[in-house]
């Protein structure tokens, strides 16, 4: 079984802050996500799946955001398992995000 790379909202605020590649997936669903979201996330979900995999670039770095961590976790080893290089679970998912003020 793959590994799963977690990350922190810390550490997800510090990569998208210092790198150009980074891309936020929001996993939610669209009620939610229409809702809040973290702007320039990028709404995944199975209707936009395949697209998303042939669209976006496999060299950059994913992060992967649920309501409250888990869900991520499995999406970004599917994600990874597509051949994205980079993925990541964001710990805690958006409604840390939101707690600490997430922009």
């Amino acid at each position: 079984m793959m590994s799963i790379n977690r990350i922190s909202i810390d550490q997800a605020k510090e990569m998208l802050k210092t790198r150009a590649d980074v891309q936020i997936v929001d996993i939610r669903d669209a009620h939610a996500y229409g809702a809040a979201h973290i702007p320039g996330s990028t709404h995944l979900s199975e209707q936009n799946l395949e697209q998303f995999c042939q669209e976006t670039k496999s060299n950059i770095a994913l992060i992967v955001m649920c309501y409250h961590g888990i869900s991520s976790q499995s999406a970004s080893a599917y994600l990874s398992n597509r051949g994205f290089s980079e993925t990541y679970s964001l710990d805690g998912g958006f409604e840390a995000w939101q707690r600490v003020g997430g922009t």
